[in-house]
């Protein structure tokens, strides 16, 4: 693959990370998915967001498997591993296929670890320059409306499964430059199915989740990273 796809890719994913973070800790719920039928549209809406809104308040980490997936000038990637999630920014993405790949951090450093390479990345979560990533992260009072401009129902916008519900969520103010817009697709539970993010030169980069499990009592060190002796060290 080529060289630039390869640094794009990478800087995408690093930059998302915490992205993902936010998005999965609004995520974890019980009940209904889809409001009343008799509802208006504006008041359906209203509805389900407040119950996606609040059905995380008992939730404290989560831990799942993923596919991450970016496409990009007729070209595609394919990465899978797990993750897991913690609250206060913390996460942990093992990159198992096709190469071995880790993502840690304990909510104020990032490091990205490329074992093949010896490399890795340092950088501070606060000082990312990602105007997508919303800093502190607190997920007790993340609000979808918050982090768009625009939140709306996407029916029928991508393939999802029957019983899911799709939300389309455009860009801020002077962010539009960074990103097109993102789906997402939420299971009668609440849980995140797949998350899709579209940049503006028509490149997509997509995560699709299975197997969550929530509230599990993570070791401590699960958020923690020693880089390795010998490891190339960037700070960005």
């Amino acid at each position: 693959m080529p060289n630039r796809l390869n640094r794009d890719f990478r800087t995408r994913r690093q930059r998302l990370a915490a992205v993902w973070v936010a998005v999965w800790g609004v995520s974890a719920a019980s009940g209904v998915a889809r409001p009343a039928a008799e509802a208006s549209p504006a008041a359906r809406l209203d509805q389900y967001l407040s119950k996606f809104e609040s059905s995380y308040s008992n939730v404290r980490s989560l831990r799942a498997q993923f596919t991450q997936s970016y496409d990009w000038g007729g070209r595609r990637r394919v990465e899978s591993g797990t993750v897991a999630f913690a609250r206060g920014g913390k996460m942990r993405w093992e990159y198992q296929e096709p190469k071995k790949k880790l993502v840690v951090s304990d909510g104020k450093r990032l490091w990205v670890y490329i074992p093949e390479e010896m490399q890795v990345t340092r950088s501070s979560m606060k000082s990312s320059d990602d105007p997508r990533v919303p800093f502190p992260l607190l997920l007790s009072n993340f609000k979808l409306r918050k982090a768009f401009s625009k939140i709306e129902f996407a029916d029928g916008a991508s393939k999802a499964e029957p019983q899911d519900q799709l939300l389309r969520g455009l860009p801020r103010r002077g962010y539009e430059d960074e990103y097109r817009e993102v789906l997402i697709e939420l299971t009668p539970g609440f849980d995140i199915r797949r998350l899709a993010v579209f940049y503006p030169d028509g490149s997509v980069m997509e995560f699709t989740f299975g197997r969550i499990q929530k509230n599990l009592s993570l070791d401590p060190g699960t958020f923690k990273f020693a880089p390795p002796e010998g490891a190339e060290i960037i700070d960005q």
